[in-house]
């Protein structure tokens, strides 16, 4: 039988996060065996904010390197960048003529980016959901790896899929969640109570990726715990509990193992292990990435590729949406 389809995609805007690694790629490379991966670096979606052009191809390339060092295969999985395949935008062209302005208008996400860009409010900005429909649609996806900030996205997706299919026949598949064994939601370590993201205020509230052994050592260091003084997971002590998850996701033991080897123990020694943990635990990742980083003609290489098979898939859909639409075959 063939194998189910998933589809999913990151912007280039600079290094990626512990949370993003452990919430969300880190399960990506689980999925290469068992389905038909198609992941997208989203530059088009990373120019609704100003960008400047030198700094998004370098981090284009960067979240590239960084897929593969975090095990995206590029035999197991089609892995491109958006920009090319220009079936993304044609498709979105044409779902936007059935998209409704109310629909758009309840994004929460549109409503949180407006009121932090009012001088950028582009139309970009208001449509990328349709954008990051056809995305999915594109591939025949049965199946979208989502977090909380994104459900609604896929509704949209969902709903545009069924609008379509009514209109004008079967055509798209209707894709689902996909909402497996993913990684524990991390949050900021200066923050607990909010997500962690790199465009914190405070640089000690996130960990990056790429982040130097020393850097990482004294952001752990610096997060923030409270005055119990006892390694235990519970919702009173969120900043300890975010601790314990990435100490789990790093050192693959369960919550109770850890809890119970601090035991009696400050959060000094529990701090200490965990920074060694998380360096240790980056260190091949970091390795691997100054390696591909520093073959542009082997990224080159790949992103051509994955380009030419997603072009192969993507044509077929968009021309079977063209003729149903009513447009000429070239």
């Amino acid at each position: 039988m063939d194998k189910k389809i998933v589809f999913s995609g990151v912007q280039p805007s600079g290094a990626l996060t512990i949370g993003n690694y452990i919430g969300a790629i880190k399960r990506w490379a689980t999925l290469q065996d068992e389905y038909n991966c198609y992941y997208c670096v989203v530059d088009q979606h990373a120019i609704t904010v100003p960008q400047k052009a030198k700094d998004l191809r370098k981090n284009t390339l960067d979240i590239l390197a960084l897929l593969m060092a975090c095990g995206i295969d590029h035999e197991k999985s089609t892995l491109f960048i958006q920009s090319h395949v220009p079936e993304h935008s044609e498709l979105a062209w044409v779902l936007n003529t059935i998209t409704y302005m109310g629909q758009l208008n309840r994004m929460t996400q549109f409503k949180d980016k407006s009121k932090r860009s009012e001088e950028n409010l582009n139309s970009a900005l208001f449509t990328y959901p349709v954008l990051m429909a056809a995305d999915i649609l594109l591939y025949k996806t049965n199946l979208v790896p989502v977090g909380e900030d994104q459900k609604q996205h896929l509704e949209l997706a969902r709903d545009l899929a069924e609008r379509f299919n009514n209109r004008y026949s079967d055509t798209f598949m209707v894709p689902e969640p996909l909402i497996g064994e993913f990684g524990a939601r991390i949050m900021s370590l200066q923050d607990p109570n909010s997500k962690m993201s790199k465009s914190d205020s405070d640089e000690n509230g996130y960990i990056l990726l790429l982040d130097d052994k020393n850097t990482i050592r004294r952001k752990i260091k610096r997060a923030v715990t409270d005055s119990i003084g006892e390694v235990s997971y519970n919702d009173d002590q969120p900043g300890i509990k975010n601790l314990l998850n990435i100490y789990s996701s790093f050192s693959g033991e369960t919550i109770e193992t850890i809890v119970e080897k601090y035991e009696g123990r400050g959060y000094g020694d529990f701090k200490k292990d965990l920074e060694e943990i998380v360096v240790d635990g980056l260190s091949p990742i970091q390795e691997k990435f100054n390696a591909l980083r520093s073959d542009k003609a082997y990224l080159e290489e790949i992103y051509r590729k994955g380009s030419e098979k997603a072009s192969d898939e993507a044509r077929k859909m968009l021309r079977k949406v063209y003729k149903k639409v009513g447009f000429i075959p070239r």
